[in-house]
C-alpha cells in the first residue's frame, strides 16, 4: 500500500460533558497538528498517490471551517463531545467528501482510504481510518 501524508493545524475552543473529562468540562482551547494520510494499493498513471498540492489545499479548507471557532456553538456538533477522536473522524469524513466531489483531482478517485491523526501534544494523539 502506498501513502502520502500532508500536515496542517487548527486551533479550537470547546468543552466536554461528563465527569471523565474533569477540568476539561470547562471551556478551553486546543491546538491540533493534523496529519491526513491518503492510501492506495497502486500508483496512478502519473506515478503518484494523490496530488500533494490539492491534498494540502483541501486539508486547509476542511480545517479552515473549524479553526478559531468555539465548537460548542457549531450546529454540526450540537450534543456531541468534540473529543480528539470525534474531530479526527470529522476531518476524515470531510476529506472523503472532497475526494468524492473531485476536489483532489480525478486520480484521487483511485484512493482506497484516508487516515487522519490529530496530535494534541507531543505525547498524545488520536487517529481515525476510513475506506473510500
Amino acid at each position: 500500500m502506498f501513502s502520502v501524508t500532508v500536515r496542517d493545524h487548527m486551533m479550537v475552543a470547546h468543552s466536554f460533558r461528563g465527569e471523565v473529562f474533569g477540568p476539561a468540562q470547562r471551556l478551553h482551547g486546543a491546538t491540533f497538528v493534523v496529519d491526513a494520510t491518503f492510501r492506495r494499493p497502486d500508483l496512478d498513471a502519473d506515478g503518484i498517490v494523490v496530488d500533494i498540492g490539492l491534498a494540502t489545499e483541501q486539508l486547509k479548507a476542511v480545517l479552515g471551517a473549524l479553526t478559531y471557532r468555539n465548537l460548542d456553538d457549531e450546529p454540526d456538533f450540537a450534543g456531541v463531545n468534540t473529543t480528539t477522536e470525534v474531530l479526527a473522524r470529522t476531518v476524515a469524513d470531510r476529506l472523503a467528501d472532497a475526494v468524492h466531489a473531485g476536489r483532489l483531482g480525478e486520480g484521487a478517485r483511485g484512493l482506497a482510504g484516508i487516515t487522519v491523526t490529530l496530535h494534541e501534544s507531543h505525547v498524545a494523539w488520536a487517529s481515525y481510518e476510513r475506506s473510500l
